[in-house]
């Protein structure tokens, strides 16, 4: 064993040491294109959120029109309940005197049973409805009295001229797709600059280990380039690039035709509700007190009235559902346009 003169103390007479430093130097800018790609996937973590944001308003006011729904179908449902719960009482007494057959009074009876059943099924819809809008708004107090409700017309007079066009700027799967294209183009960019070998830098110091006693060392170690043209990845990410733009295609496709049917069908809702006009609703309430007075009169049977009341009742319950269609409509249109007008 050969013996040196020691390192330092009485430390590294018999010891042979050997530090190596070693540094990669990348080419072709391929860290600032690798920052370019991390950016790019940060803002699909952002479209994601801003989506998810967007799809709880949308539900926030869907649920805020369904509540309205069924708080006017609850007026109208205990109005009729009212109605037939004193026409109960009435044929009861009568047919207890024998003025009006068993047979009418448990006709009422029926058609109240059925009424009764609606309303407590509307009531566990309310419910569900109700805890949806507490759960969205963080307010587990929130009763249907603390709302104020209002009916919606002339919506598709708001809609903007340039409804496509805003679709185009805002919409947020536009954007994922533009960001995603952008993003493949990037790795094609990155994939491209691969072929391009890197260089390491290399610094070491051996004692002990060789000839010399304390050796130093300078060195540069590079790929060689005729080895690895890195075809093979460029390839699939030109193909990347060519799906990414026929899916961008088709989705600019199925939203411009989102848009054309949804603003069509918020038209003909429009036009649809501007048929029942509030003078024929109030018609409509009338004409229950004429057909109850008519009852009196026996001027209609029972049967004529009950057939009566429950037409009305669909009618105004198809009303009140083309309403809160209407409106969950101008919900999508401004959800998918990602806009709210």
């Amino acid at each position: 064993m050969e013996e040196q003169p020691y390192l330092f103390g009485k430390y590294g007479k018999n010891q042979q040491i050997s530090v190596e430093l070693e540094q990669l130097i990348e080419t072709a800018g391929k860290r600032k294109k690798r920052v370019a790609i991390k950016q790019l996937e940060k803002n699909n973590a952002l479209f994601d959120y801003e989506e998810l944001l967007r799809e709880l308003k949308k539900e926030l006011r869907q649920s805020f029109y369904s509540l309205s729904r069924i708080n006017q179908e609850e007026n109208q449902l205990q109005n009729m309940l009212n109605l037939f719960m004193q026409m109960s009482n009435q044929y009861e007494r009568q047919s207890n005197l024998q003025n009006v057959p068993k047979a009418d009074f448990y006709r009422i009876q029926t058609e109240l049973l059925g009424l009764q059943k609606e309303a407590v099924l509307l009531e566990n819809e309310k419910m569900e409805v109700l805890s949806k809008l507490q759960l969205l708004i963080q307010n587990s107090d929130l009763n249907i009295n603390q709302l104020q409700f209002s009916t919606s017309k002339n919506l598709h007079n708001q809609l903007p001229f340039d409804l496509k066009t805003s679709a185009k700027n805002q919409n947020i799967g536009l954007k994922r797709q533009e960001n995603e294209l952008n993003l493949v183009k990037n790795k094609l960019i990155l994939e491209k600059a691969q072929r391009t070998p890197d260089l390491t830098f290399q610094l070491n110091y051996d004692r002990g280990g060789n000839i010399m006693r304390d050796f130093f060392g300078v060195g540069v170690s590079v790929d060689l380039p005729v080895f690895n043209t890195n075809k093979g990845n460029i390839k699939a990410a030109q193909i990347l690039i060519e799906q990414q733009l026929t899916n961008q295609n088709a989705y600019q496709l199925e939203l411009n035709q989102s848009i054309d049917r949804l603003q069509n069908q918020l038209k003909k809702l429009e036009e649809g509700l501007t048929f029942w006009s509030s003078e024929k609703k109030e018609d409509q309430l009338l004409m229950v007190d004429n057909y109850k007075k008519h009852l009196q009169n026996k001027q209609v049977t029972l049967i004529e009235f009950i057939d009566f009341t429950q037409a009305y009742r669909e009618a105004q319950q198809a009303y009140l559902e083309l309403q809160e269609t209407y409106e969950h409509t101008y919900e999508e249109l401004q959800y998918i346009v990602g806009k709210d007008f």
